[in-house]
Formats: C-alpha cells, sequence, structure tokens
C-alpha cells in the first residue's frame, strides 16, 4: 500500500471561484487536496434568497473538473450559538455589529479548522485575499496584493496557532488573474459574479430578515435641533451614516434655504428616548469623529502592538487612516485620527495596520 507523503490540506469550498482557484492552485503545488462546503444556514433556505444549494451544486462541479473529494458539513448549529445569536444580542444593543469577522473567527478558523484537523489535514485553505508571512517563528497577517479585494479586515481576530496552519494562495492573486486561471482551466463558475452582504443573509432584504428575529419600537425621527422629521420602524434598523430608506425625503431643513435638498443621514441613536437622530449633508459635524474607543480585542501577535503610530480602517470599504493608538490597562484602547473618520459605528471593528501588516483591532465601542 502506498504511504501518503503529501500534506494534506482541506480546502473550504464556498461555490465560488475564488475557493476553486484556491484549490486548484494546491493541486498543482502538489497537495492531497481536499473540498468541504460549510452549511451555515438553514432556517429558511428554501426561500429564493437563499443561494446554497446552488453554491453546493458549484462546488461539487469545480470539485469535480479539479479532482478532488469533496465533503458536506453543517456548521448551522455552531453558528447560531456563536455568530448569530452574537448579532441579534449586538443589533438589539443599538450597536451594528460585523458577523463577516465573527463568523471568521469562530467558524471557517475554528469548527472548520478543528473539522479539518480530524480528517488528518496538515493545513486549511480559504479564497480569502490575504497573505501569512513567517518571520522568526511568529506568523504574521498581510493585506492581499489586490488592494481592492483585500480581506484581511475580516481576518484579524485569527490567532498564531490559526494563521500557522492556514494558507491563502489567491491572496497573491489580483482578481483579474484569478478569473483568467478560472476560464483558463475551465472551472464552470468561472464568470459567477461574487457574493455579497451578510454571509448568512445573502441577497435577502435585510429589514425583513431582521424583523422576525428583533422586537421593534417605532419613534420619532428628530433633527440635531430636536425637531421632529418622521417616524423611525425601530432603533435596530438603522446603522450610523445610512442615507437610504429614512423616508424623510421632502423634509426642509429648518436652517434655511443652503440645507433643503441637502441628504439627510443618521447621525445617532438615542435609546433611552427611542429616538433616530439625523443631520443634513455628508460633511456634517455630527458625522465626523476625531477619536474613537474599542474594546474585545484580539491581537495578531497575541499581545497589543508597541507602537504609537499606525493606520487604521473603522469600516471595510476605507483606506487606512493615520492615527495614534493608545492601549490601556483593561485591554482595551483608544485610536486618535490625524483626520476626523466620517460616521464611525459603534459594534463595527476598528482595525490597525503597519503599513501591509494587520495587527488586530477590537470592536468599536464609542465614537468621539
Amino acid at each position: 500500500m502506498e504511504t501518503r507523503n503529501k500534506q494534506r490540506v482541506v480546502v473550504g469550498l464556498s461555490g465560488g471561484v475564488d475557493s476553486a482557484v484556491t484549490a486548484w492552485l494546491l493541486k498543482q503545488q502538489g497537495y492531497e487536496v481536499v473540498g468541504i462546503f460549510m452549511k451555515n444556514w438553514e432556517d429558511d433556505d428554501d426561500s429564493e434568497y437563499c443561494s446554497t444549494r446552488q453554491d453546493f451544486l458549484d462546488a461539487a462541479s469545480v470539485a469535480d473538473v479539479i479532482g478532488i473529494e469533496m465533503e458536506h458539513v453543517n456548521f448551522a448549529a455552531e453558528y447560531k450559538d456563536r455568530v448569530f445569536a452574537e448579532f441579534l444580542r449586538e443589533y438589539g444593543a443599538g450597536r451594528t455589529p460585523n458577523p463577516d469577522v465573527l463568523c471568521n473567527a469562530e467558524i471557517k478558523f475554528k469548527a472548520f479548522l478543528d473539522h479539518a484537523m480530524r480528517l488528518g489535514a496538515e493545513k486549511i485553505a480559504t479564497g480569502h485575499y490575504a497573505r501569512v508571512r513567517e518571520v522568526d517563528g511568529r506568523f504574521e497577517l498581510l493585506k492581499g496584493l489586490d488592494p481592492g479585494k483585500d480581506q484581511s479586515y475580516f481576518l484579524h481576530r485569527l490567532t498564531q496557532a490559526q494563521l500557522s496552519r492556514t494558507l491563502f494562495p489567491v491572496g497573491e492573486l489580483h482578481k483579474t488573474e484569478v478569473r483568467r486561471i478560472a476560464e483558463q482551466i475551465g472551472l464552470p463558475n468561472a464568470k459567477k459574479k461574487d457574493s455579497t452582504g451578510i454571509c448568512f443573509i445573502g441577497e435577502r432584504p435585510f429589514r425583513e430578515f431582521l424583523n422576525r428575529y428583533l422586537q421593534h419600537a417605532p419613534g420619532r425621527i428628530e433633527d440635531e435641533n430636536g425637531r421632529v422629521v418622521g417616524q423611525h420602524v425601530g432603533l435596530s434598523f438603522y446603522t450610523l451614516g445610512q442615507r437610504q430608506g429614512l423616508g424623510i425625503g421632502g423634509v426642509k431643513s429648518a436652517q434655511g434655504p443652503q440645507g433643503e435638498h441637502a441628504p439627510w443621514y443618521v447621525a445617532r441613536k438615542d435609546l433611552k428616548r427611542n429616538v433616530l437622530v439625523v443631520v443634513q449633508g455628508h460633511d456634517h459635524p455630527w458625522l465626523q469623529s476625531p477619536a474613537l474607543s474599542a474594546a474585545d480585542t484580539s491581537w495578531i501577535a497575541g499581545t497589543p502592538p508597541a507602537l504609537a503610530d499606525c493606520a487604521a480602517k473603522t469600516r471595510y470599504r476605507q483606506s487606512d487612516a493615520a492615527c495614534r493608538f493608545e492601549p490601556r490597562e483593561d485591554g482595551s484602547f483608544g485610536l486618535r485620527f490625524d483626520e476626523p473618520q466620517w460616521a464611525v459605528t459603534p459594534g463595527q471593528s476598528a482595525v490597525l495596520y503597519d503599513g501591509e501588516v494587520c495587527l488586530g483591532g477590537g470592536v468599536i465601542s464609542a465614537a468621539m
């Protein structure tokens, strides 16, 4: 009987093009590759919005073309306990969580990693646009080489143990190159659109989805002067900086003609009074924050960074912003930005960078 001397890598196949090319690249590099399709949500996946069935079929046909085995694993129970319950708790408290960050920390690089190790894998791999570098026995998380696709923000809670066992092959490539490889090798999903939206909600209408799980008390929408300009359907359904779906487009500003047609933005949530506060104009001072506090921290190196000057993102689609890092004795930290940041939102992640190296971060608890 032939002894197995190839390193076994278990790849999370999502049905998308990035994980498909990941599996192919690893096979080309001589690894023994096994695919796993993770099912994380099953409450209503027969609905028109949930693409799980199609994604599974796409993943299976990819495995077939590449010539690897694929297993279907259900993590829905773990997902509900570890990610969704926390997601609802945060929304109920008036914050706006980032479930993709939690999903990576709790499911993809914990439950999935554990499962892969039980299958005798040396490593796992996913189609994330990020890179891992080993320096003197320590592991660093680096941004993906494609600046428009970098996903290190979502991976900033990974630990040394997790990074030591993880490969991100497409992190070395640009998206255009990934699609070119997929077409060249005849992958059936080469032209498949990238999935958008929150991992378990997919494309379904967000408010309608949350409605099923959260209690909501309608209340007043006020402007910065306390003037009532509309009604909200429940504070949980709004996020800071939100412009769409406020239903107050026709209300004139109290400040006279200049502000009359400026769009309204959500600026604050007054939980005590159940009031949503809105302001007019993208650059309104209430939407600008020179500093923030963050807690529930997680550092790639295992300890807070020693540097004072760094850069940070307070939301995924944002350029790195220069700031000063101020660690606190209780483990939380503050950031003081060179330029005020727009719509800093409690519940989202503040993620720190030193150049291309992702240092980790924490959950924003307050904007100042």
